[in-house]
């Protein structure tokens, strides 16, 4: 299945390579900007990964303020909290210096610096979303993608539920991909976003809504993460290594505002808005038992990412490629060390009703699986990894 139309939306500008972080100075004069808000994680900032930021911006002349209370995986409150920070400034340019939450953050207040509207009426209405501060993304691990889409996940403490805003006025304007930025990344960081990525890459290239531009960014995308995620997991100094998932990571954001993920995403989020666990590390516990799921309906689809992950050698039916693919994913997830059942997290049998019943209001992600799943089939995904 192919879409009759599909776009490709994408940041103005996206730097990348040696010392790139210097580029922060040509986009404070390009947007005349005099103050710039930086929006960071406490631990980004106390352990100095903002340093050479600030310094690019105090020569640049221009002045800053910095946002640094943004906790993992934030809800409507923090959005709240974050946007009466940025209402109360005269900040002219929002740059974005972490992971996917604090990206998300910024996207999303960037965008709603001086609405009129709450982020509870942009929950019930994504449409209603103004245009807002220029952004520069800056990411800090290798994975969320969140750099590259206009999608930001807030969670919604009354539902227990994360939910995704969509809208193409949190494009970033400027992305820049320094490796340097993950140099020092951790060990379960580089692993959890890294797979995390993955999912973006074979969701969005099985996705009902995959289309020519996200197939050609999520095949390179999951190339890249097959070929360097062990690699960097285990060798902490393979900056090729890192370099390559940094990339990777934005290649399956693009691919997912080109198409979009599916039922791993969908049931991943009961999982983070009422347990709280990380968003990479439901993933990549969901991602092979949901493909193993989906198999008959997008048998050729992984067949083909197995071929573009290894090329060539002795002749397998599709069935078996696929099938390799999805055993290749969980050596990756065996590999790096990351959780593949929710029992340390404390999530019994007793909690499947509820954790059904929220995984099956995600139509939005749902509808984009090729694979119709009922409640039944969702019920017995998570028996699967509990």
């Amino acid at each position: 299945m192919m879409m009759e139309q599909y776009q490709l939306v994408m940041p103005k500008f996206v730097y990348s390579g040696t010392n790139s972080l210097e580029k922060i100075a040509d986009i404070i004069t390009r947007e005349k900007a005099k103050k710039v808000m930086v929006f960071t994680g406490k631990e980004i900032l106390k352990i100095g990964i903002c340093d050479k930021v600030f310094e690019v911006i105090r020569e640049c002349g221009a002045d800053y303020d910095v946002i640094s209370d943004i906790r993992p995986e934030p809800g409507t409150v923090d959005v709240e909290k974050v946007l009466k920070q940025l209402n109360q400034s005269d900040g002219e340019l929002v740059v974005a210096v972490g992971g996917g939450s604090v990206m998300d953050m910024a996207k999303l207040c960037a965008a709603m610096k001086g609405a009129s509207y709450t982020i509870h009426q942009l929950l019930e209405d994504n449409s209603i979303m103004e245009n807002g501060l220029p952004t520069v993304m800056v990411p800090t691990t290798c994975g969320t993608g969140s750099e590259s889409t206009f999608n930001s996940i807030v969670a919604v403490e009354s539902k227990q539920l994360k939910v995704g805003i969509v809208n193409t006025n949190m494009m970033a304007d400027y992305v820049i991909l320094d490796s340097s930025m993950i140099a020092g990344l951790p060990k379960h960081i580089v692993a959890s976003t890294g797979v995390d990525a993955l999912a973006h890459a074979v969701e969005c290239f099985t996705s009902n809504r995959a289309n020519p531009f996200s197939d050609l960014v999520a095949k390179e995308a999951s190339k890249l993460i097959f070929e360097n995620i062990v690699k960097s997991y285990h060798e902490p100094g393979n900056m090729e290594a890192k370099t390559n998932m940094l990339r990777a990571a934005f290649l399956a954001g693009v691919a997912i505002a080109s198409s979009g993920t599916t039922a791993v995403h969908a049931l991943s989020y009961p999982l983070g808005g009422k347990y709280h666990i990380p968003h990479g590390i439901s993933n990549a516990i969901l991602l092979a038992p949901v493909m193993r799921y989906n198999m008959a309906a997008c048998e050729e689809r992984l067949a083909i990412l197995a071929d573009t992950v290894s090329p060539g050698g002795i002749a397998r039916s599709n069935k078996e490629k696929a099938e390799e693919i999805v055993k290749r994913i969980e050596e990756i997830v065996r590999d790096t060390h990351i959780p593949s059942s929710l029992s340390e997290y404390n999530v019994g049998k007793e909690d499947l009703d509820q954790l059904v019943a929220s995984a099956f209001e995600v139509k939005r992600l749902l509808n984009n699986n090729r694979k119709e799943l009922t409640k039944e089939d969702i019920k017995n995904i998570y028996l699967e990894i509990l």
